[in-house]
């Protein structure tokens, strides 16, 4: 695809529901000067953002460049850039970016640019995905094995991106994809990312409520006190990761977030242990937060409730500064539990719905109505 390289080039950022919409929207505002700076050949750029569910009920790469080529046919635009925040996999791989010179499209997955300033590297790799099909190289229609582009370095100067594959069927010409223990955890955290588990707070508004309850009667409780009093630092350590651990796994158990390895290939073990693990980090830091929450609240009101005399003459242990501290963190890891139990009064839907991108939850959908399609064995 050959552009004039004077006049308005229309480039459409087609963007997936959530997260990448609002990624798309906030670069669209900064994209036309850095594209027109960049290109240096007095082009102007008009970036426009459509969001849509193109990548609904498909996490194919060849079926949604087909469905991305088909979308900028229908309408009168020059380049079209899609961003989805679901992992997508190529021959064994994790795909980073597919463009096609010949259509002028590109389909970038966000979770391999991880988590970490998502919004510049997504800039950053819209730009250089545009700039190299409004101007591609001479190897670049010759296919990936013609030359190599310097579009992987959009990714970081040490992130694990190089070319892929491409079948000669397919509507893409070039490919960059992330491999290895580097790549595979700049796509988890890319992930954990997008579902943005510190949304899992408000969700769990009625465990919430039953860890209060619980740490305020144990923060009053002489029993409690002198546990807290008697254990060790190490032991207060061990009761804290035991009770985020306990209410971690309890939510994805009540809630049924586990998904079983469906499918006998390797690739589809590893795409379920891919989003198994994502499902663990996303409810872990969610609890971690509302431990934080929990610890904060209790030292206040261990600070506001605790007579010195009566602590002294119930322990045998003068008040100290560090007694507060200890005594909350101790009904932290207490209250914890009580919001594990707690938690069971929430719907599933409500903790699915706290704890997923909207884009992971249509995912789940797909697999549940795929799995129900299955005749039985």
């Amino acid at each position: 695809m050959s552009l004039p390289s004077r006049g308005v080039t229309v480039v459409v950022l087609l963007a997936d529901p959530d997260a990448p919409t609002e990624i798309a929207r906030s670069m669209a505002r900064v994209l036309p000067a850095r594209l027109a700076e960049k290109s240096g050949r007095r082009r102007r750029f008009d970036v426009r953002v459509v969001s849509e569910p193109f990548s609904s009920r498909s996490e194919d790469p060849p079926t949604l460049m087909r469905r991305i080529v088909d979308r900028r046919s229908a309408e009168d635009w020059d380049v079209v850039v899609a961003l989805t925040d679901i992992p997508l996999h190529s021959h064994g791989r994790k795909l980073v970016v597919d463009l096609s010179h010949e259509h002028g499209v590109a389909l970038l997955s966000l979770p391999p640019l991880g988590g970490l300033r998502l919004q510049r590297k997504a800039r950053r790799a819209v730009e250089q995905a545009v700039l190299e099909l409004v101007d591609p190289p001479p190897t670049a229609t010759e296919g990936p094995t013609g030359g190599e582009s310097d579009l992987g370095s959009f990714a970081g100067r040490f992130a694990p991106v190089h070319q892929g594959p491409v079948a000669e069927e397919e509507a893409a010409d070039l490919r960059y994809v992330v491999s290895g223990p580097r790549g595979y955890l700049r796509v988890l955290v890319g992930m954990v990312r997008a579902n943005r588990p510190w949304r899992l707070v408000p969700g769990l508004s009625k465990a919430l409520a039953a860890a209060l309850a619980t740490g305020a009667i144990a923060a009053v409780n002489s029993t409690v006190w002198a546990l807290a009093e008697a254990l060790s630092v190490p032991r207060l350590v061990i009761a804290m990761v035991g009770s985020v651990v306990l209410m971690t796994g309890w939510l994805i158990i009540d809630a049924h977030l586990w998904h079983p390895k469906a499918g006998v290939s390797p690739e589809a073990r590893k795409t379920a242990a891919l989003y198994n693990a994502s499902t663990v980090l996303t409810v872990g830091i969610g609890v971690i937060v509302c431990y934080a929450g929990l610890l904060v609240v209790n030292l206040v009101w261990a600070v506001f409730i605790i007579n010195d005399r009566v602590f002294a003459s119930m322990t045998q242990t003068p008040v100290h500064a560090s007694t507060y501290w200890t005594l909350s963190w101790f009904v932290a890891s207490v209250a914890t539990v009580g919001g594990a139990l707690g938690s069971g009064l929430e719907s599933d839907e409500a903790i699915r719905a706290a704890a997923y991108s909207k884009r992971e939850k249509e995912r789940r959908h797909m697999l549940r109505d795929a799995d129900g399609d299955q005749p039985a064995t």
